[in-house]
């Protein structure tokens, strides 16, 4: 599904990636409102929020607080990359469970590749734990 961006500031930020790392960054864009929007009303996480944080585009739940931030972004090697806050634990659980063939910088991000779509199936826990992380 397509989703309009909200924030202005967000939608120059994709458009100031390079076009190799957009494409894989719309994907998880795209992917992180997919399963926002698949929760459970029992298990409200509230309203998903796109702003900016550092330049880069980030996804929170500010009414509720139970996110904690996703940043998508470049790597410092210039990959296509999903931050969450590195004192949260949400990375490091990710990284036990995660495919062996995902590469990772330390508790802070894990890198995709660029004009490659993500896999659904291999990126789902990873968002859900970040949008679940207080709740």
């Amino acid at each position: 599904m397509t989703y309009a961006f909200t924030s202005n500031d967000a939608r120059d930020a994709f458009a100031a990636f390079p076009p190799r790392s957009r494409t894989t960054l719309m994907a998880v864009r795209a992917m992180i409102f997919d399963i926002a929007a698949a929760f459970p009303p029992d298990q409200n996480i509230g309203c998903l929020k796109e702003t900016t944080k550092w330049g880069q585009p980030s996804y929170a739940t500010p009414d509720t607080k139970f996110a904690t931030p996703i940043r998508l972004g470049l790597s410092k090697a210039d990959d296509p990359a999903i931050f969450t806050h590195c004192q949260s634990t949400v990375m490091a659980d990710f990284r036990a469970l995660a495919p062996p063939e995902l590469k990772f910088d330390g508790n802070r991000a894990v890198h995709l590749l660029n004009n490659h779509p993500p896999k659904l199936n291999e990126l789902a826990p990873l968002i859900r734990a970040a949008l679940t992380y207080r709740l």
